[in-house]
């Protein structure tokens, strides 16, 4: 399923089979949580904007239209039109971020739904029961994203639990993909290393799950609250257990300067609501680092975003025509900013695997580090 093409130190260029085609990594797999890219985008547009791989969330789509509807609606290759992977989260983000609405318990986890107050249970049958129905490429294994800082204790008895919510897991889905009934009877089980910021945690439990011989593996729990070089250190000491000959996935992951340091270290996979969060923002990406649109110096300029992108924003529209545009709350505004961002956010996976099969990129990323966090 995945082939190791080429290394540079521990940078990888590879191919990872699905499926729903081939993705060429690394590669940033762009959040579509309800099925759509926030700010007016379809799938139509995601293949112009050069993306790979759409991730939907499967709490909220359990939630509304419900994954039953979209299983007999096709699932969400068909519901969405998007043809190529699709990558589904297990619900368990929501574990952490709906902290106060939740309670975990071996069986699983209560929430009150963030919509309407209602009681949902989620345990990991559950969690794979809707991502089958949704029948996404990938599937995530339902785990516990604890908070950080966490202590030690409690972060070492959640990493207990979802190692047993693991293997609860990847005994589902097996049976899952028996059924006459399911969709995508090739859907793949990610697992996913947790262990907070505690190195012998997060090691102990890569070499635990490691076992388990599962198509992917991600590293959760990261970029919630510690400093990045924590995060860093984390996966220079984790990636030397996990499995070589298999995709590696940053959850929730990050910056383009994130991304870069991390594909120095052997990240394959991200994900981050960024690109899209900060266009509706006016935060703009761009070779010489971030602008803020709203800034009245933007105002009678008529020059592109960036002078160096290709994508629909750049070639047709000035900085002072989105300006306006977002000062006066203009959806356009808004879909021509997140169709900039993501373009960027491919466009830059795409550099950076030219620079792994050319051999440059240690020279990339030492060009580029520091110039992406750059405030213009």
């Amino acid at each position: 399923m995945f082939t190791l093409i080429k290394k540079e130190n521990n940078a990888r260029l590879g191919v990872f089979s699905t499926v729903h085609g081939d993705i060429s990594t690394p590669a940033f797999m762009n959040v579509a949580t309800c099925g759509a890219i926030k700010g007016g985008l379809s799938a139509i547009d995601l293949k112009e904007l050069k993306c790979q791989v759409q991730l939907c969330n499967t709490y909220h789509l359990h939630l509304r239209p419900g994954d039953k509807l979209i299983h007999d609606l096709g699932g969400l290759h068909q519901f969405t039109r998007w043809s190529g992977p699709i990558l589904t989260d297990s619900g368990g983000f929501q574990v952490f971020s709906l902290a106060k609405l939740r309670t975990i318990k071996e069986e699983g986890v209560y929430f009150s739904s963030h919509i309407d107050g209602s009681k949902i249970f989620m345990g990991p049958e559950q969690s794979m029961q809707i991502q089958s129905n949704l029948a996404s490429t990938i599937a995530m294994a339902f785990d516990e994203c604890v908070a950080n800082p966490a202590e030690y204790e409690y972060a070492k008895n959640s990493v207990k639990r979802t190692t047993r919510w693991l293997i609860r897991c990847k005994k589902e889905i097996e049976r899952l993909n028996s059924l006459d009934s399911t969709i995508n009877k090739y859907q793949m089980l990610f697992g996913i290393n947790q262990g907070s910021t505690y190195n012998d945690l997060r090691v102990e439990h890569m070499k635990t799950i490691a076992d388990l011989d599962l198509p992917g593996y991600s590293i959760g729990g990261l970029a919630v609250g510690e400093p990045a070089e924590v995060m860093y250190d984390v996966l220079d000491t984790t990636l030397l257990f996990a499995p070589q000959d298999k995709p590696r996935y940053l959850m929730g992951v990050g910056t383009p300067s994130n991304i870069l340091e991390s594909v120095k270290r052997g990240i394959d996979l991200f994900d981050c609501v960024m690109p899209g969060r900060n266009a509706r923002h006016g935060h703009l990406f761009t070779q010489k680092g971030i602008i803020n649109i709203m800034n009245a110096k933007y105002l009678t300029d008529d020059t592109a975003i960036d002078s160096a992108c290709g994508c629909h924003t750049c070639k047709n529209f000035s900085r002072a025509y989105l300006r306006h545009l977002m000062k006066s709350q203009e959806l356009l505004g808004y879909r021509l900013a997140v169709i900039h961002n993501i373009y960027f956010y491919n466009s830059l996976m795409t550099k950076i695997r030219e620079a792994l099969q050319n051999g440059t990129f240690t020279d990339f990323y030492n060009e580029k580090k520091d110039a992406f966090c750059r405030r213009v």
